[in-house]
């Protein structure tokens, strides 16, 4: 395993939307427009760290805003807002529309069969529809996948491993995320295994979360499994204070719950899939076709561990786990 956050303010990200067209890197006589479809993000985002390392990714290749590159940025609240988003895009006519979802990436495959569309974090591409293949995309679409079935086995063993005494343990996922149901059910589908009974809570709005909140405690479910979405991520605080307060164990797939108060997490970096995800405009910008391009899978795991909040909550992890961790937060 290897570790795969903006550190700017949003007006940073915003002031780059009115940013003035530029020249592209190949040909100086051409505008290179990229259009951004995700999640609206605020100055003290963790996403905004993952928007830089998708900046940073570009300028390494030569794609230097204000001087050769031109970035259109659509941050929406909700998923509701995807599809307007991106057909202002494809009016736009931008050269590739950069995806960092699965709800935007079909918004943006609703919208276009011409523009090429690259996603990173996508969990099932396949089944999603976005692609035929992850060999052999096909159509306008490709990118990079974070779809590994036993990652969300091993995010259960290593809960079991720590606390040999749970039994019944919470999924919390939002179902309007499709990538978040085909991980749902990789984690229930690893549970018997373990001898794990999942109580699967479905949290798509602020009431929604209430009420999972009481369902957990009302159960007295022993741990928490929250999956990566951006609603969820937004109440990430929220979340692991919860968790806190009942004295609950908790395991991620992003490490940004971590870094404000949550147990552990496992599972790709997206920072470093946002940093990727250059690679694949680069090329596509140089002439490749989006259907022959192979949907990338996670080379690297990252194992975090806030050991100040185990502390806090009394609870004991196992040096072993510490010393396979890629971070420990102390």
């Amino acid at each position: 395993m290897r570790c795969f956050l903006q550190t700017a303010s949003i007006a940073l990200v915003l002031g780059l939307i009115a940013a003035p067209t530029a020249v592209d890197a190949q040909r100086p006589d051409k505008v290179t427009r990229v259009g951004f479809l995700g999640p609206r993000v605020s100055g003290d985002d963790p996403r905004t760290h993952n928007l830089l390392q998708f900046r940073e990714g570009l300028r390494e290749l030569g794609y230097v805003e204000g001087k050769n590159l031109t970035i259109e940025w659509r941050l929406a609240a909700s998923y509701e807002l995807y599809p307007s988003l991106a057909d202002e895009l494809v009016r736009l006519e931008v050269d590739v529309i950069v995806t960092p979802n699965t709800p935007a990436a079909l918004a943006a495959k609703r919208a276009t069969t011409v523009i090429p569309i690259v996603f990173t974090a996508i969990a099932d591409p396949v089944g999603s529809g976005l692609v035929t293949s992850l060999a052999r995309p096909g159509g306008n679409l490709t990118g990079l996948t974070n779809l590994m079935p036993e990652v969300s086995a091993k995010r259960l063993q290593l809960l079991k491993e720590t606390f040999p005494k749970i039994a019944r343990v919470a999924v919390l996922f939002n179902a309007q995320n499709p990538g978040n149901v085909r991980t749902a059910k990789d984690t229930q589908d690893a549970a018997p295994t373990l001898k794990l009974k999942l109580q699967t809570l479905d949290a798509q709005g602020a009431d929604d979360l209430r009420r999972a909140f009481d369902a957990i405690a009302r159960e007295r479910t022993d741990a928490l499994v929250v999956l990566q979405d951006a609603f969820l991520l937004n109440h990430r605080v929220s979340i692991a204070d919860f968790a806190s307060r009942n004295r609950m164990p908790t395991i991620f797939d992003a490490r940004e719950f971590v870094d404000v108060g949550g147990l552990m997490s496992y599972g790709p970096s997206r920072t470093e899939m946002f940093h990727r995800v250059a690679f694949y405009i680069d090329k596509i910008l140089k002439g490749a076709k989006p259907a022959d391009l192979p949907v990338e899978q996670p080379a690297k795991l990252e194992l975090v561990v806030n050991l100040k909040s185990a502390k806090a909550l009394g609870l004991a992890i196992p040096l072993p786990l510490l010393q396979r961790a890629d971070t420990v937060i102390e």
